[in-house]
């Protein structure tokens, strides 16, 4: 196989993987509503975010009330970003444990309402790397630079194939769990039946002995 083949069949693998690890959208938010966006990150994770409004009227500025509000926040709650009022902005953060993140977008509530379309792009893992820096710092050639891509992106499949087992296992206890613990309550309920239909028998009983009907 050539040079010139083997980097061609190393971008497309590069590209392949990476569009697993990167997620970017456009969506319309109307005034007065919220939207959330989750993302399911794993510890120690880079990931970094950018969104920005869309001008509805290109050539002139943004009206006034076109503004909206950011939160990004973690699994348990803790916020990793906030904007108040702003027209884009971005992000960037290392998770300091794994689950959703969630990036919750609330648009100003306006007498005229309107409707908002906002960019959204949201990376992890080797798709939140700026390879360009990389690059222009190491002053590698394309060859190793798609090559260390490659690596990055393998490892982060070999870590993110240990996270998932990891959450299966969880998982699997959960249902363990889930499952002793109805059965537990199913013998329980069974004592209670079997309880009641034995005093139910007993009531009769000592009502037809009572009637002499017995």
């Amino acid at each position: 196989m050539s040079e010139s083949n083997l980097i061609i069949n190393v971008f497309i693998i590069v590209g392949l993987l990476l569009s697993i690890t990167g997620e970017s959208m456009r969506f319309e938010l109307k005034s007065g509503n919220t939207k959330c966006i989750s993302e399911d990150i794993k510890n120690n994770a880079m990931t970094v975010g950018k969104y920005s409004l869309i001008n509805p009227n290109e050539g002139y500025p943004l009206p006034d009330n076109h503004r909206v509000t950011v939160k990004v926040t973690s699994p348990h709650g803790n916020s990793h970003h906030s904007g108040d009022n702003v027209e884009s902005g971005n992000f960037a953060f290392t998770a300091p444990e794994g689950g959703d993140y969630s990036a919750c977008f609330w648009a100003l509530e306006d007498k005229n309402p309107f409707t908002l379309t906002i960019d959204f792009e949201w990376k992890t893992g080797v798709a939140a790397k700026d390879w360009s820096k990389i690059a222009k710092k190491g002053q590698v050639e394309t060859m190793e630079l798609e090559l260390q891509k490659l690596y990055d992106t393998v490892t982060s499949i070999h870590e993110e194939m240990f996270y998932l087992r990891e959450r299966e296992e969880e998982m699997q206890q959960l249902n363990r769990q889930t499952n002793s613990r109805m059965a537990s309550l199913g013998f329980l309920s069974l004592i209670v039946c079997l309880s009641v239909a034995g005093l139910q028998i007993w009531h009769l009983k000592t009502f037809f002995e009572r009637k002499k009907l017995l």
